[in-house]
């Protein structure tokens, strides 16, 4: 599977979202985030993006192409890192760590569901936060020194926001496009798929 050819940035019709891929990404979790965005921003309002254009293997054995690289993204607007069992290790690689911080340095929301909280994590972006975790993985994400774990519930706080894998990615694409595009078209987002969400207080 791979994407549609890369429109050109200057023609980009509003903010753009970064939506990291890596081996082992969850095929589930990417989905679903690349449809809220459709939904709630338009086409075009998302781009894959990976350490390069080389394919990747996904979780549950997809072969997709990221739609461009670290080095050729436009300016974004914010950032969605799906899980997959291989967050954690992706969270080590120098590229994807320092593109991770730098959107926290630029104050970039940034959406993490399920393992992709790891991957978040290895970048130092769980410090002092509350975050929303699958239960399984709470010891774990004690270890990056958040403020506050809460198992199994999605969590905003500041440019973070976090949920459980599964149908959590929904919960953070949401919020984090109702941060871009305003809460109406979030909403209409969450209509379309059935999924129930409040805005942030």
């Amino acid at each position: 599977m791979s994407g549609p050819p890369d429109p050109d940035p200057q023609a980009l019709p509003g903010p753009l979202v970064a939506v990291l891929m890596y081996p082992g990404v969850s095929e589930l979790e990417l989905g679903l985030m690349l449809g809220v965005l459709l939904l709630a921003g338009g086409e075009g309002a998302a781009r894959t993006v990976a350490r390069s254009r080389n394919s990747v293997v996904c979780a549950g054995g997809l072969v997709s192409t990221p739609q461009v690289m670290f080095a050729a993204l436009p300016e974004v607007a914010g950032v969605l890192v799906p899980g997959g069992h291989g967050a954690q290790k992706a969270g080590r690689d120098p590229l994807l760590r320092d593109f991770l911080q730098a959107a926290r340095g630029q104050g970039l929301p940034l959406g993490a569901s399920g393992s992709g909280m790891l991957l978040a994590g290895e970048a130092g972006l769980l410090a002092d936060r509350a975050v929303g975790v699958t239960p399984a993985l709470a010891d774990t994400v004690w270890g990056y020194l958040p403020g506050d774990v809460r198992p199994g519930e999605p969590v905003e706080d500041g440019p973070l926001l976090s949920a459980p894998g599964g149908l959590g990615a929904v919960q953070v694409t949401l919020g984090l496009s109702a941060r871009l595009w305003g809460d109406e078209a979030a909403r209409r987002a969450a209509d379309s798929v059935g999924a129930a969400w409040t805005p942030s207080t």
